[in-house]
């Protein structure tokens, strides 16, 4: 199949919201973002996390990248517009590195036993590095808005 959107991880969403309280901290610097082949298909109503299907296959590989990915840099987790709430992070990079067909950035909480998904990015195309940097610039208006005046 292949990657076709981006979006929110549904059933660990509810979890964070209901009784379960699933503790996803999106101020924390230990999450980390991984990067997938165009040969996932995501479905963000059932998918859970890293390390389970789909994302236990076709993650990247190559020189400059450790299976797993990195970890985000400066989150931050704010008010903007007013009525929203605004997740965002540094921008990510692997440096150095030679990357071959990277489609999806799959951020998830790799302090949590589950490493439970967060938000799964569509990167619009496949994208590669051959000794370089491979740098993913989140848009200025964050990694994702939850819109909470509709």
């Amino acid at each position: 199949m292949a990657v076709t959107v981006s979006g929110l991880y549904i059933l660990n969403w509810i979890d964070i919201l209901d009784a379960t309280q699933l503790a996803i901290d999106l101020s924390l610097s230990t999450h980390k973002i991984a990067l997938f082949t165009n040969s996932i298909t995501p479905n963000f109503s059932t998918d859970t996390a890293y390390g389970v299907a789909p994302y236990n296959a076709n993650e990247v590989s190559g020189a400059g990248y450790t299976g797993g990915g990195v970890v985000v840099a400066s989150p931050t987790v704010t008010e903007s517009p007013t009525g929203a709430i605004r997740y965002d992070v540094a921008d990510t990079q692997w440096t150095t590195s030679t990357i071959t067909g990277a489609r999806f950035a799959l951020e998830y909480a790799d302090v949590l036993a589950g490493n439970n998904a967060i938000v799964g990015v569509n990167l619009g195309a496949d994208y590669s590095t051959v000794a370089g940097t491979f740098l993913i610039q989140w848009d200025t208006l964050g990694v994702f808005a939850l819109d909470l005046t509709p």
